[in-house]
Order: structure tokens, then C-alpha cells, then sequence
């Protein structure tokens, strides 16, 4: 197939075109910058320039391939409003330019906020509904696209999708170890996160986008549960420094803007998924990658 790919040259999407490309596809990779360009060249997929606002592009990009792999997002910590509405307008837009088409659409999306009190499940909607919800409600919006004709597949990614050079939330915990002098978790530390390496998160898209039937909700999820002092301590022993739990209250002035991320429970599981496509997560946990030294740059 031919697949343009979003967020091609970032964490996920750079080991998505290599997935890929492996698997005997063609690639065409957004890309937003000069580096971006030369980063998905030299992995032997083609260029497409352009970004998230430029919808012109990302409708020729959609409507020259085959399937699309929707990954980029603008994660704009300081203006989440102005990330969900740039979202929502690229799901669309992409979704638009594949209706009647029968060609898979895999859309990203996280775990957290799906459920209370328990993990995730695949069968579980999501609640953001309309352009005003988190991440413009763009899950919901491109499941509505089955019925026009678009094979879309949701992907939701665990809180940490970990390996060497994640820059996601491990890594602010890792700068803020090392910032403070210890290394924290928030209260009791009996808070909870999913986990998936990133090699095996690249394997689970490519497999969507090639087996899923329309309307599928996939889990990237290798490790149900970790605990938040779990992760604390692995941290603690990979730069050796102590671990301290933090009160709630001062966990912002510790963390950062990743504390209340720190603070939540964010688990699913990846039962069905596992079924569905055979897939089984090979890499490393996230203790076992912290303790190798993949956060040691952090």
C-alpha cells in the first residue's frame, strides 16, 4: 500500500515509516521543516511538506494513498484549546478526502480519561464528543466516517511509550529527577500507568492498518499497571539518586506541568487487541528500558 503517514519524523510515526517500509509498503511522510524532510528521506519514504494547518496538503496527501496513519499532533501544552481545534480540523479534512473510499484511516489517541476505577477496555467510546472536547473530540469524529465509507481504525496509545530518545512523560520525570535532587512520586505512588515499547507500538499500527476492520478500537498496551512509585524508584536507581514521595499539593512546583498526568491512574487493556491481530509485545519493560539507561540523556 501506499500510506501517508502524519508525524512522520516524530517518536511514533519515525518507527511507523521503518515498520512499514519493512513490511514491503510505500511511505509518504508529512513533514513541517527541513530537518522533518531529511529525517523521513533518509529512512526511504517520500516527502510530503507541509503540517497540521495546512489542510490542502493533507487532503492531496490523503487522497493520493492508499491508507493513512494519522499521528501528529501539536501538543501544545500551554494551549490545549488551540491543539484540539487543529486536530479536529485535520481529522476531518483527512477523513473527507477518503470518503467512499474503503481505505483505512488509523487516528491516534490516548487512554486517559476513558473510564474510572478500572482499566480501559477496547469496547469502551470514548467521551470526548464535539470540537470542544479533548483532542476536538476527533476520535468519535472519525468513527462517524465508517458509515461514509472510510475504514477507520482508532489507536490509543499507553502514557508512556517508552524506549531510547522518548521525549513523552518519563522523560519530564527523568528532568525533574534530576532538577530536584530525588526522584518523586505523587502521595502513596499507588497511582498506575500502561506501558508499551515503542518498537512493538509501530508493529501494532502497521498490523491495524493491514487486518482491522472498520470501526476497531486497538490498545497499544504492553504492561497493564505499573505503579507511579514503581517507575519512581526505577528512576531513582538509574541515576542514583533517593526516592521521595511528594505531597500532592507541592507536586506541581516538583513535576511541572507533567505532574497531574503523575497523579492519575491511566491503564486499559490490550486483551481483544491481542486477539484480533496476533499481536504480542516482544521489547523490553518500561523498568527494564529506564535501568539500561534509555532516560540517562534525558
Amino acid at each position: 500500500m501506499r500510506v501517508f503517514v502524519t508525524g512522520a519524523s516524530g517518536w511514533i510515526g519515525s518507527a511507523t515509516v521503518g515498520e512499514l517500509l519493512k513490511a514491503g509498503h510505500q511511505v509518504v511522510g508529512l513533514a513541517q521543516s527541513e530537518e522533518s524532510a531529511a529525517s523521513i528521506e533518509s529512512s526511504g519514504a517520500a516527502v510530503l511538506h507541509g503540517d497540521l494547518d495546512d489542510l490542502d496538503s493533507l487532503r492531496r496527501g490523503a487522497s493520493e494513498a492508499e491508507a493513512v496513519v494519522h499521528l501528529a499532533n501539536k501538543h501544545d501544552w500551554a494551549n490545549p484549546a488551540e491543539s484540539d481545534r487543529a486536530e479536529r480540523a485535520a481529522v476531518q479534512t483527512l477523513a473527507d478526502a477518503l470518503a467512499g473510499t474503503g481505505r483505512p484511516f488509523t487516528v491516534a489517541n490516548g487512554i486517559s480519561g476513558l473510564v474510572q476505577g478500572r482499566p480501559a477496555l477496547e469496547t469502551d467510546p470514548s467521551p470526548a464528543v464535539g470540537p470542544d472536547s479533548d483532542r476536538g473530540g476527533s476520535e468519535n469524529l472519525a468513527l462517524d466516517y465508517v458509515d461514509r465509507g472510510v475504514r477507520t481504525i482508532i489507536t490509543r496509545f499507553a502514557p508512556s511509550v517508552h524506549g531510547a530518545g522518548d521525549w513523552g512523560f518519563v522523560s519530564f520525570l527523568v528532568a525533574a529527577a534530576r532538577k530536584q535532587g530525588v526522584s518523586g512520586y505523587i502521595g502513596d505512588g499507588s497511582a498506575a500507568w500502561s506501558a508499551v515499547p515503542r518498537s512493538d507500538t509501530a508493529r501494532l499500527i502497521r498490523l491495524g492498518l493491514e487486518k482491522a476492520p472498520a470501526g476497531t478500537r486497538l490498545h497499544a498496551v504492553a504492561e497493564q499497571a505499573i505503579s507511579t512509585r514503581t517507575i519512581a524508584e526505577a528512576i531513582g536507581r538509574a541515576l542514583g539518586l533517593p526516592v521521595t514521595s511528594v505531597a500532592p499539593g507541592d507536586a506541581e512546583d516538583h513535576f511541572g506541568f507533567v505532574a497531574s498526568f503523575f497523579a492519575m491512574t491511566m491503564t486499559a487493556s490490550s486483551e481483544r487487541t491481542r486477539e484480533l491481530l496476533t499481536w504480542a509485545p516482544t521489547g523490553p519493560t518500561l523498568v527494564e528500558d529506564i535501568e539500561a539507561g534509555a532516560y540517562n540523556n534525558a
